[in-house]
């Protein structure tokens, strides 16, 4: 079944992995059962097999919490179990059938006709299962148990409250579904993942292919098409004898002058890719996939995009939305914020706490958007923490590898998670083994320790700093010696020794200040009185920004009001406080 194909009511119905497509796929959002297991009989009375009822329905992908899902219920309900019956297209008949889960909030556990499918643990990353083997003629029975642990505050939650309701910086919490379900088919041999690098130094990309099903006795050849705006770059056909092969194929068309096809925020150029595994003249998988060529690097103590300088302004993005909490309504909201930022005079995104639905990637990579990549921290150390989070970073970086849009890798943020770093010697040592991991995942992109501060080993020092007062920040911002010897929020830069060496500095939050166009009932770090006031503490703490000698970047804190939360540059339904063009001055510094 192809796109057009899906139900034009089911909701999210976009194809859910854009950097990994096929043409053939079955959506699995819509009305689920559901039901609170508040007991927690499920398991001992049998909940995964057929015959037991569920109390109520639930549309999938939004969460029992969210108004979207048709539950609206806010309150703690930690085990929730999900059943809903689906056919296998006559077409996929031979076929070998990929169950996937977007994200699941937070243990989940998978069946199919009754039989365990899969299990996973991390609320942010997405699982697949090969079902074929569990598969019955006609009509079949998926079942979900998923588990959240709302109180754990060593639990890689981000703004996930663990009190009843949301309260300060805390929003709503999520449990269970809240990305997108699907099947599709695939030959015994198939592509399982692609990891993309581009080398604009060397006009190529590298490619990394992983092939599931490989027999000793195949004869399987790879086959890699490169476009170009419809127009033919390269190809390339070689023997697969491994699980995994390597290639980098040259972009005989790709130049540099004048930026050529370079991708950036102000051109965002993709090259497509085709890839078809093939045994004779048989094509057995054929998957489609992009590339933007671009690099990120520090140069001499300079913060370069494409071997040049390049400033960023970005904003921090909570990723929430009124009726589906962490989940976007549809995909054309994604879209929205993503061109309300760059109306907005920004060039990138800071996704704050969470990890975000590939789709928004998607859009940051075809319409041009930095993202600082980051996960949802646990707000308290324990070693179960550390073991949990490790492996659901690992997951993320996987995932999100190889857009283009994705410039800077922040594993840890305000020492959420390790609280005693300036201490305590364990937590230090977990914040170097976050930075050196990610590390020898992805040589290409830079890594922030701790971003605010406390940092020791890293590739930016990020700095953190609600000072409303424009003469306090133009001093303080005057030198890298002022710079990195405050202590906004009473908190140090640098902790364990470590010394400033030369990194880039960037102000990754700042401003926070709160603005309600009617009544003033919400929270922020400084307030405004009214419209013309917003903008006038606007330009405030912006201008600092661009007069310091020493700052490469920013973060203004940020894009949306959330809850009770109201420093948003937009109201939490996407309204503008001010005209879009007058934020925009003030944000480019009066450059646009």
């Amino acid at each position: 079944m192809n796109q057009e194909a899906v139900n034009a009511q089911v909701p999210r119905d976009e194809y859910p992995r854009p950097q990994l497509t096929r043409q053939e796929w079955l959506c699995l959002n819509g009305e689920w059962e559901f039901s609170f297991d508040d007991a927690r009989v499920g398991d001992a009375e049998n909940w995964h097999q057929p015959g037991v009822a569920f109390e109520r329905t639930i549309t999938v992908p939004f969460t029992f919490q969210s108004k979207l899902s048709g539950i609206g219920d806010p309150a703690i309900h930690d085990l929730v179990w999900y059943r809903r019956r689906f056919e296998i297209p006559a077409g996929w008949s031979g076929k070998r059938i990929l169950l996937h889960f977007g994200a699941v909030d937070y243990n989940a556990r998978v069946w199919v006709n009754g039989q365990l499918a899969a299990l996973h643990e991390g609320g942010h990353t997405p699982f697949q299962a090969d079902i074929t083997p569990l598969l019955a003629p006609g009509s079949n029975t998926l079942v979900l148990r998923a588990e959240d642990f709302s109180r754990d505050v060593t639990l890689p939650r981000g703004k996930q409250y663990w009190l009843e309701n949301s309260a300060y910086i805390f929003y709503t919490r999520t449990t269970g579904i809240w990305q997108s379900v699907w099947l599709e088919p695939v030959n015994d041999v198939h592509i399982k993942k692609v990891m993309l690098t581009p080398d604009i130094d060397r006009s190529e990309i590298r490619f990394r292919t992983f092939v599931e099903g490989l027999q000793a006795a195949d004869e399987i050849k790879l086959q890699i098409e490169i476009t170009f705006q419809g127009g033919k770059v390269s190809e390339d056909t070689y023997s697969v004898h491994l699980p995994e092969v390597s290639r980098a194929i040259g972009l005989h068309d790709f130049t540099d002058h004048g930026l050529g096809r370079l991708w950036s925020p102000e051109h965002p150029n993709l090259y497509d890719i085709t890839f078809r595994l093939m045994r004779g003249g048989e094509v057995l998988d054929e998957a489609v996939s992009y590339c933007g060529m671009r690099k990120v690097s520090i140069e001499d103590g300079t913060l370069c995009l494409n071997n040049r300088p390049y400033y960023q302004r970005l904003v921090l993005d909570q990723g929430y939305f009124p009726e589906g909490i962490l989940t976007a309504s549809s995909d054309e909201a994604l879209r929205r914020d993503v061109e309300l930022t760059k109306e907005m005079g920004f060039n990138g995104v800071r996704k704050h706490q969470k990890t975000e639905d590939p789709r928004f990637l998607y859009w940051c990579d075809k319409l041009g958007l930095l993202l600082w990549g980051e996960a949802a921290n646990a707000y308290d150390y324990s070693e179960e923490y550390v073991r949990r989070f490790t492996k659901e970073w690992q997951e993320i970086i996987e995932r999100d590898y190889n857009h283009p849009c994705l410039v800077t890798w922040v594993p840890l943020n305000e020492s959420w998670g390790i609280p005693n770093i300036q201490v305590d010697k364990k937590q230090q040592q977990h914040g170097l083994a976050m930075y050196h991991l990610t590390k020898s995942l992805d040589e290409t992109r830079p890594v922030v320790f701790n971003d605010g501060w406390e940092q020791m080993t890293t590739d930016l020092l990020t700095i953190h700093d609600y000072e409303s007062r424009r003469e306090v920040l133009e001093k303080r911002y005057a030198t890298v010696e002022s710079a990195i010897s405050a202590k906004p929020g009473n908190r140090r830069i640098l902790v364990g020794g470590a010394a400033y060496q030369g990194q880039p500095i960037l102000v990754s939050e700042f401003g926070g200040i709160a603005y309600k166009k009617s009544e003033w009932d919400g929270w922020g770090y400084s307030g405004a009185e009214n419209e013309e006031d917003f903008l006038e503490r606007l330009k405030a703490v912006l201008d600092p920004m661009f007069s310091s000698p020493v700052i490469q970047g920013y973060c203004y804190t940020q894009l949306t009001d959330v809850e009770q939360e109201i420093n948003g540059l937009l109201t939490y339904d996407r309204q503008p406080k001010a005209p879009l063009e007058e934020i925009r001055k003030i944000m480019t510094g009066g450059k646009a």
